[in-house]
């Protein structure tokens, strides 16, 4: 009994001790285990962190945070924003220059608790997730605006879990390094309001007009509560929402104690008035804002101009912008309207197989001292034709190029009042002999004066041929009018030119004889206000200031009483300077005009040149619409014209002999191509030293000889009122006249066709 006692007693004991090891092998077991999940899970909340900041900015990257793609400004000559140029539509300004009623709207509506947390709001994540629970969707968010920032700035719009702590990391990281006030002025700067306006000056400029500044409480409320939805709720795209948006921000304000209860109901009852003055200008110049915009890319990169906030202080006048493309949009549909009526007329397409092309105008306006430019039209839609046909195109000027010739002839010895003959002799040319036509005259001789104001061919091409072809187009590339050919038709405009050449060319007649260089840019500055580039003045001296007095003189005969008349017939009345051009088979029409302060230049034609109108001269297609610009863009300037060199002086001589008058000259009259008396004797301007010094012999006696001789050596008419003194130096009075010799021409009365007019004919009115 003992020894079975025993034995059971061991076999227990073996079993207990079997359990207990088997006990211990799972506990063991249980606990390798445990730590193994504990070491996984370890593990994997190491990689997850570790993946987490993966990625994520550094110190540094979080340093630079300020760094914002910002628009480049462009003012005008007034310093008057005018428009952008932009990634983003965003302009930076520091906190100081918010409104205090913005800073407080963003503050009730995104982040209350602001300035009590560091970084992110535990209470109102678990409040939003309470609400999303409820509501069973993402309802409510509860970012803080360093959250937002940290998102804006580094992160995706993913919503997942991993960019949620990588949101909270950043947020925490961002308010270690700046201070709440800047973290307020980054995130202003930076948060999107809709309508492709970034940061709050953007959206204050863009939505009402005005600086963030200057918000009053309803419209800041406003623009907080775009940041929710930008697309939804923006007012451009639906006011109402908008407007509900705005009140709720307002109740969250009132429910915070940002305002109080009156301010409320005022703001809360306000209407709201759109108005943007950031982008308006955009649709304005827009020729004039691409040529710019190349310029600066090519100066500073695509970079800095579209995120750089370069700050361009450009040359333009919006009023005189504005008046250049009414006047080219008018003109061109004249234009049209004749070119269809005329089409009706004759039953059929008034030109070849290229009507379907529309019929474009070009004009550019620029200070004659400084070359700055104050318009520029290229075409007649920017939104159809990006070609810049101010500036690209290249085009025969015509008749428009014999200022030059004329300059040339001064610069050697000949005076206005030089007496060119022989002038219907035929031209040698290495492809025979050529002569060319004239409208308006047969007149064998004429003075330099008659010859510019009536636009004489023949006189011309004669002058160029005794000047020399070498020495005019030396002259002619020194105005910077280009590479022309050395032939004899360069006298009528062979060559091609672009229409701001030829303009900054002319200014060379009001600015003392320097040619000044187009410019569209005065000053670039940095977000800081460090000059990047200031533009110096550079013009080319190519004449003497003298020649340019005379050549100013002549091409005032032009506007007065030439080619150019119509401006004075449109009411264009200021002291002004000018020359027409017209084309063969009038494919292009020029005018371009000055008075000592604007020039302005005008073409018309089509891309593909064919005729314009049949007997499209320039003086009915292109002067009015210099005419129309001029009047607009110098309204209220006072008539002024330019002073006459020291060097000048004005001796009486005969209008046909060129030669000192004598006393039969000043009882004689001479008929001219309108049948008009005039008397023959005038005040002419010369450069000192090459005035005549022999007297006049045509006119010894007042027999048969003298009048025949005046009849057979009559030239194109002469200005309305001789020039007896110069028109120069005039008083600065409100409302002065303008000086005599740049008042409008009056229409000479038309008489009877006599037996003398019978006989020898009546010439055409010079139309070139």
């Amino acid at each position: 009994m003992s020894l079975r006692s025993d034995i059971h007693g061991a076999l227990l004991h073996a079993r207990w001790r079997r359990a207990l090891h088997n006990q211990r092998r799972l506990v063991a077991g249980i606990a390798v285990g445990c730590a193994l999940i504990v070491a996984a899970v370890i593990a994997s909340g190491v990689w997850l962190f570790a993946s987490i900041r993966t990625g994520l900015p550094g110190k540094d990257a979080i340093g630079r945070m300020g760094t914002m793609a910002e628009a480049t400004l462009i003012y005008d000559a007034q310093d008057k924003l005018a428009f952008t140029i932009y990634n983003e539509q965003r302009i930076d300004v520091p906190l100081s220059a918010v409104s205090p009623h913005l800073i407080r709207a963003i503050i009730a509506v995104e982040d209350q608790r602001f300035y009590n947390h560091h970084g992110f709001d535990l209470i109102r994540i678990a409040s939003a997730a309470l609400t999303n629970v409820r509501r069973g969707r993402a309802a409510q968010g509860g970012s803080t605006i360093t959250q937002q920032l940290a998102r804006q700035s580094f992160l995706t719009t993913d919503k997942t879990l991993r960019r949620k702590l990588q949101e909270l990391i950043l947020a925490e990281r961002i308010e270690v390094l700046y201070p709440k006030a800047q973290i307020l002025e980054l995130y202003l700067n930076k948060v999107y309001f809709g309508d492709g306006l970034y940061g709050v000056e953007a959206a204050s400029r863009g939505y009402f007009g005005k600086h963030a500044s200057e918000l009053s409480l309803s419209e800041a409320a406003l623009l907080a509560g775009l940041v929710k939805s930008p697309s939804a709720y923006a007012p451009t795209t639906n006011l109402d929402r908008a407007i509900g948006r705005r009140n709720v921000v307002l109740q969250a304000m009132l429910d915070s104690g940002a305002i109080n209860r009156p301010d409320w109901q005022k703001a809360h009852t306000a209407h709201v008035v759109l108005r943007d003055s950031l982008r308006g200008g955009d649709l304005r110049g827009r020729y004039f804002q691409e040529q710019l915009r190349q310029e600066l890319v090519d100066r500073f990169g695509w970079m800095q101009v579209y995120q750089g906030g370069l700050r361009v202080f450009s040359t333009i006048d919006m009023a005189a912008q504005d008046s250049a493309e009414a006047a080219v949009a008018q003109s061109l549909k004249a234009l049209d309207d004749r070119r269809s009526a005329l089409a009706a007329r004759l039953k059929r397409a008034v030109t070849n197989n290229t009507d379907d092309e529309p019929l474009q105008a070009a004009l550019v306006a620029m200070d004659p001292r400084t070359g700055d430019v104050r318009a520029m039209v290229g075409g007649r839609d920017f939104a159809q034709s990006r070609f810049n046909r101010a500036v690209q195109a290249r085009r025969q000027p015509g008749s428009a190029f014999k200022p030059f010739v004329y300059a040339a002839a001064l610069e050697a010895g000949y005076t206005p009042a030089t007496v060119l003959d022989h002038l219907n002799d035929q031209i040698e040319t290495p492809q025979g002999n050529w002569a060319p036509e004239d409208e308006h005259s047969t007149a064998e001789s004429m003075s330099l004066r008659t010859a510019l104001r009536t636009s004489s061919n023949r006189a011309a091409v004669r002058l160029l041929q005794q000047v020399g072809i070498p020495q005019t187009v030396q002259y002619a590339k020194t105005m910077g009018v280009g590479d022309v050919p050395s032939v004899p038709s360069l006298a009528l405009g062979s060559g091609e030119v672009t229409l701001q050449s030829l303009t900054a060319a002319y200014a060379a007649f009001a600015n003392h004889g320097l040619v000044p260089r187009p410019t569209l840019i005065r000053r670039v500055e940095d977000t800081s206000g460090h000059v990047l580039y200031t533009n110096e003045p550079s013009p080319v001296r190519a004449i003497s200031d003298t020649t340019a007095y005379l050549m100013s003189t002549m091409l005032a005969d032009v506007i007065n009483a030439g080619t150019g008349a119509g401006a004075r017939r449109a009411g264009f009345t200021l002291p002004a300077a000018g020359k027409t051009g017209t084309t063969n088979d009038f494919n292009d029409a020029w005018f371009v005009g000055y008075t000592p302060a604007l020039v302005a230049g005008v073409w018309v034609g089509f891309d593909q040149p064919h005729t314009i109108l049949p007997n499209g001269f320039a003086a009915e297609v292109a002067v009015p619409m210099w005419a129309r610009f001029m009047k607009a863009a110098t309204h209220g300037d006072k008539p002024q014209w330019l002073l006459m060199p020291p060097d000048i002086t004005i001796v009486n001589v005969c209008r046909l002999s060129g030669k000192l008058a004598t006393s039969a000259c000043e009882h004689l009259d001479v008929v001219d191509g309108r049948i008009e008396h005039q008397p023959a004797v005038y005040g002419e301007y010369f450069a000192r030293g090459t005035e005549p010094t022999s007297y006049c012999d045509l006119h010894s006696s007042r027999g048969v000889i003298g009048v025949l001789a005046s009849i057979f050596r009559s030239e194109p008419p002469p200005p309305p009122r001789p020039v007896e003194k110069a028109p120069a130096a005039q008083p600065v009075v409100d409302n002065a006249p303008p000086p005599a010799s740049a008042l409008p021409a009056e229409e000479p009365p038309k008489p009877k066709r006599g037996f003398w007019s019978r006989l020898f004919g009546k010439s055409k009115a010079d139309q070139h």
